[in-house]
């Protein structure tokens, strides 16, 4: 009599495919000084902060500071403190390794939806109209395009 093999539930399942997802991401990132940044519930939408981080997107990171400090927006204030935490980060990993030689730039950056906060506001006739502070997730991955 043949035995079925079992299949695994559908969390295990699931928790399996992040952790193989996660394996792969941290060996094609390997030891080339790729570093990392989040930044989570940053209060401005997601619409608007992307329009930012579409301007520095694989960029070199002297550049995108430059650019950042320029810009006129109030979420590339947020986006410069940002990435001047993940260029610390690199930094921390690299302690050898000279930053004009690194030749680092923004090898990813991407802007998640947060939470919303909703409110209620006051409209004619006794309604009222509904109002959605809307806030993001930030994520900034650094590459050095030298090998290590």
């Amino acid at each position: 009599m043949e035995t079925k093999e079992k299949k695994p539930k559908k969390s295990v399942r699931i928790r399996q495919e992040k952790e193989a997802k996660k394996a792969f991401r941290e060996q094609n990132e390997g030891n080339l000084g790729a570093s990392r940044a989040h930044a989570y519930a940053l209060p401005s939408s997601p619409r608007k902060m992307r329009l930012v981080a579409d301007m520095i997107r694989g960029q070199f990171v002297l550049h995108a500071l430059h650019i950042l400090d320029t810009s006129p927006q109030l979420a590339a204030r947020n986006l410069k403190a940002l990435l001047t935490s993940a260029l610390a980060n690199w930094k921390q990993q690299n302690a050898n390794v000279d930053l004009d030689q690194a030749n680092l730039y923004v090898k990813e950056i991407f802007v998640d939806g947060g939470r919303m906060l909703k409110r209620m506001r006051p409209a004619p006739q006794g309604r009222g109209y509904r109002v959605r502070k809307r806030s993001n997730h930030v994520t900034i991955v650094l590459d050095s395009l030298n090998e290590a």
